[in-house]
């Protein structure tokens, strides 16, 4: 390989996935939660944040399709206009790692526990985020722009509404497991009535966090 397309895709793959790292938090302060459920890409984020689970379903196709789309038509020809092809390619590739990577994290987070140390601050910064400050915390594979921005929090323990708590956090009585107790605690019902449920949409909606 000429070793200048060897230093490209050295430099331009980690760029790639720190372009992705800002786009991620911009998009969840700026589009998902400052819109306040104007347009698409907001509503299901803050219907997201009412039930706080995950599953899948077919708006992640269209933001995969989306995300990819940004990174052959934006990235790719920017890089090759600026660098060359290999820096143009490789950035596209950062920047698609790099969003599947969080797709892949946020999707984690909210299914099983922690496995180790970085996943263990994940889930405790981004349900800080659901469950604390949703103004706060928005960036979800890394805290980097959170700092930059000054939006950054870290309680000593993420208050966890009953009724919205993760299966994975629970122990057989319904209490959070031993594990997490250093970083979670329960507070509030363990299920929803109807003005309940009504108030909590109302302030996901308005980015709010949950009533306990």
């Amino acid at each position: 390989m000429n070793p200048r397309h060897a230093a490209e895709i050295v430099l331009a793959f980690p760029l790639g996935w720190a372009l992705w790292t800002f786009a991620e938090y911009m998009l969840h302060r700026f589009a998902m939660h400052e819109l306040d459920g104007k347009g698409i890409m907001s509503r299901e984020h803050l219907e997201h944040h009412v039930h706080s689970g995950w599953s899948f379903d077919v708006s992640h196709l269209m933001s995969w399709a989306g995300m990819l789309f940004v990174g052959a038509a934006v990235w790719a020809p920017v890089g090759w206009l600026a660098v060359g092809p290999a820096f143009g390619v490789t950035l596209a590739v950062g920047w698609a790692v790099g969003y599947f990577f969080y797709e892949y994290q946020h999707m984690a987070a909210h299914l099983r526990g922690p496995r180790n140390r970085y996943e263990r601050f994940v889930r405790r910064h981004h349900f800080n985020h659901h469950f604390g400050h949703p103004k706060a915390n928005h960036g979800v594979s890394t805290p980097i722009w959170d700092h930059v921005f000054g939006t950054f929090e870290r309680p000593e323990a993420v208050r966890v509404p009953r009724r919205l708590a993760l299966p994975w956090l629970l122990d057989a009585e319904g209490e959070i497991m031993d594990c997490y107790q250093d970083d979670y605690v329960l507070v509030g019902i363990d299920r929803a009535d109807e003005r309940t449920a009504a108030l909590d949409r109302a302030r996901a909606f308005a980015s709010l966090a949950p009533a306990d």
